[in-house]
């Protein structure tokens, strides 16, 4: 056991691809699925022990949800726990009413509850859906699935060239289990967030994971984790060549790393399958085995349609931009001293004590209450946030997807359409979207201790 719960020296990792639901199928334009929250038992490797979480359909994660680009996602959702929740569709350009935050799109589904989300697929790309209520602690139990959405139809002859690699941190204690009393911790949530000590790919510690023998082979990868930021390398220097960011195609270039904050994804081709030997984790000064790559029998000689379509806005004129200012203030060892918190100044300590509230927009404590702008509908909206803390932060916009010169993948910078931007201590950055998706869309770190305690605000469109 010891050996698991030091993630960053000797965590273990693992997977093996959730399949296809057999009640998943496309009739007349439409993908039917049924999610249902409950507790479940789940073996992340061969001990006998079970973990004890909350999953969708009682698989981790949550069953592979595939559709095709311009189809309608229909999904009716039952809510077997003991909480209220809601379900978020990440890096969809959603409908308002379905995009699953609670109070603000939706009311929340209560359990023994059941709501149908329903609404159209505007974009192929990787995506993922998880709890958005309490989601600091229910993602933390496992709440959480991908979606990917094809620019074409799948088949049999697909399998082992485009594979979904999602990875998550969990927090367990020395019986396998879930550490709750660590969730809400505030020491946690004013530094870097709740971070584990046990990698998992797809549900799994150290999996096989089934990749063609030969051809090319596209490697999706998501990062579920509450907090924790990871970094991926082949064994070998095997390179990897980034044809998507957060499900947005972008001008293919070559990277022997792949960092992902929490909610990023990333999708690379690899040219040559049998290159394919080791996954690996390489935040600490050790490497992690996360994966190893199984060869099996493949009829294709190439990945169908791999880069994708181009994006589907360029960078727009910023000369009459509405701007939205965000300045990101608060945390452990910040300079924030206090803050607004419902219409009343308070010291920062008092708000961590009394209300768990660290982290401030603008010198106010976030929330669905928080309006940063009021925009109008096809305006050019340029956010300068300002990630004036000691801590990193993944800012995650709903509704929209956004340009930034991102200097993520090295000293280079570059433009990518992105979802979630991870922001570095001291980073001022740029996101350029066009207002073209009408509601009430939340912006937030998804850092996800951090959201709940106050980095968050609303942008209204109409």
């Amino acid at each position: 056991m010891s050996s698991r719960r030091e993630f960053l020296n000797q965590c273990i990792a693992g997977l093996t691809l959730t399949m296809l639901p057999s009640g998943a199928i496309a009739e007349q334009g439409v993908r039917y699925y049924q999610l249902s929250a409950e507790p479940a038992p789940h073996f992340f490797d061969k001990n006998p022990l079970a973990t004890d979480l909350w999953l969708y359909n009682k698989t981790s994660p949550g069953p592979l949800i595939q559709a095709n680009k311009g189809e309608i996602l229909d999904v009716e959702f039952f809510n077997n726990l003991d909480q209220s929740t809601t379900i978020h569709w990440h890096g969809i350009r959603n409908i308002n009413s379905m995009d699953g935050v609670p109070d603000l799109t939706q009311s929340l589904v209560e359990p023994g509850e059941k709501f149908h989300y329903r609404f159209p697929l505007n974009d192929a790309g990787t995506f993922w859906y998880h709890s958005h209520n309490k989601a600091w602690e229910q993602v933390a139990r496992g709440l959480y699935g991908p979606l990917v959405v094809y620019d074409h139809d799948t088949n049999e002859d697909d399998v082992g060239s485009d594979i979904v690699i999602l990875a998550d941190d969990w927090l367990l204690n020395s019986d396998e289990q879930i550490d709750s009393n660590s969730l809400g911790n505030l020491g946690h949530w004013s530094h870097g967030g709740r971070l584990g000590n046990a990698l998992s790919i797809n549900g799994k510690f150290k999996p096989a994971i089934r990749v063609s023998s030969n051809g090319p082979v596209r490697l999706r990868f998501l990062n579920a984790a509450n907090a924790r930021i990871l970094n991926f390398e082949l064994s070998g220097g095997v390179m990897m060549k980034v044809i998507c960011s957060d499900g947005s195609p972008c001008e293919p270039f070559d990277t022997n790393r792949i960092t992902l904050g929490p909610a990023q994804r990333v999708d690379v081709l690899i040219e040559d399958a049998s290159d394919l030997v080791e996954l690996l984790e390489v935040s600490s000064s050790k490497a992690l085995n996360a994966a190893i790559f199984e060869p099996i029998f493949s009829k294709l000689t190439s990945v169908k349609n791999p880069l994708s379509n181009d994006p589907y806005y360029s960078w727009p004129d910023t000369k009459n931009a509405k701007e939205i200012y965000v300045h990101m203030q608060g945390g452990a060892m910040g300079n924030l001293s206090k803050a607004t918190f419902e219409g009343k100044e308070r010291s920062l300590r008092d708000l961590a004590l009394k209300e768990a509230k660290l982290w401030a927009f603008n010198g106010n404590i976030g929330g669905y209450g928080l309006s940063l702008a009021e925009i109008e509908l096809g305006d050019v909206v340029v956010i300068r946030a300002w990630n004036d803390t000691g801590w990193p932060h993944v800012m995650h916009l709903h509704g929209h997807h956004f340009w930034v010169d991102s200097s993520e993948f090295g000293e280079k910078k570059r433009a990518l359409l992105r979802d979630t931007y991870l922001m570095q201590p001291g980073e001022e950055a740029e996101l350029v979207f066009i207002a073209n998706n009408p509601g009430a869309w939340l912006f937030h770190c998804h850092m996800l201790e951090h959201h709940a305690a106050g980095m968050g605000g609303v942008i209204y469109i109409s």
